[in-house]
């Protein structure tokens, strides 16, 4: 390991730029929309949608450049000024991964990236228990879902946070596009899903108000 926390450098989503500019978000001439201290880097759609690869620093290049099937590299460039986005996102909150063998991708992602886990989350329902791991890169959260039992199918990003100055102001930018705002499972938080394929944007996006100051 490099001795350094790691944190996010790059997130590659499969999409067109001109969508998620469409959608209230700022895109670089490049194709970059900076979210928060991260790039999410947006590819298009020649290859394949979806969140395809991530670069994180602190970490060592993977031998196989994966990380329990996760596309990734080392990065060592320095986190990017945050944009000002129209639809009032201020940075990314999490990233979430999903497994069909939760133990498995833990200990790959401990392994890799020297992360500890910071809590594990039962949730579902009793006929599709899940379980919940949380790790932190940095200001994001790291989530990892996987059921009690898993299906066989191999470990995938799946889906994006992004806290917002404004929830409220939501439904007026994407009428009928965004869900109501409603209480997080975190406390003190509300969340709203953008109904992302409506926009032509691959990836699953969830809206959440700040973390409340600490007492």
């Amino acid at each position: 390991m490099t001795g350094r926390r790691p944190t996010i450098d790059e997130l590659v989503v499969g999409d067109e730029p001109a969508a998620w500019a469409a959608a209230g978000f700022t895109v670089d001439d490049d194709g970059t929309c900076r979210i928060g201290a991260v790039r999410v880097r947006l590819a298009g759609r020649a290859d394949r949608p979806g969140l395809r690869a991530w670069s994180l620093r602190g970490i060592d290049p993977p031998a196989d450049d994966a990380v329990d099937g996760l596309p990734t590299t080392a990065s060592d460039r320095a986190p990017v000024e945050p944009a000002t986005h129209a639809n009032g996102v201020t940075g990314l909150d999490h990233v979430v991964l999903f497994s069909s063998d939760g133990p498995r991708t833990a200990a790959a992602i401990t392994q890799a990236a020297g992360l500890d886990v910071r809590r594990i989350r039962e949730a579902g329902t009793d006929g599709a228990r899940m379980r919940q791991w949380f790790f932190r890169l940095g200001a994001v959260i790291l989530e990892l879902v996987a059921p009690d039992e898993g299906d066989g199918r191999p470990t995938a990003f799946f889906g994006l946070a992004m806290n917002v100055d404004d929830i409220d102001a939501l439904p007026g930018l994407y009428g009928e596009q965004v869900t109501t705002p409603k209480d997080a499972v975190q406390p003190g938080r509300r969340i709203a899903s953008l109904r992302h394929r409506a926009l032509d944007i691959s990836v699953p996006i969830a809206f959440m108000t700040p973390e409340p100051p600490r007492s």
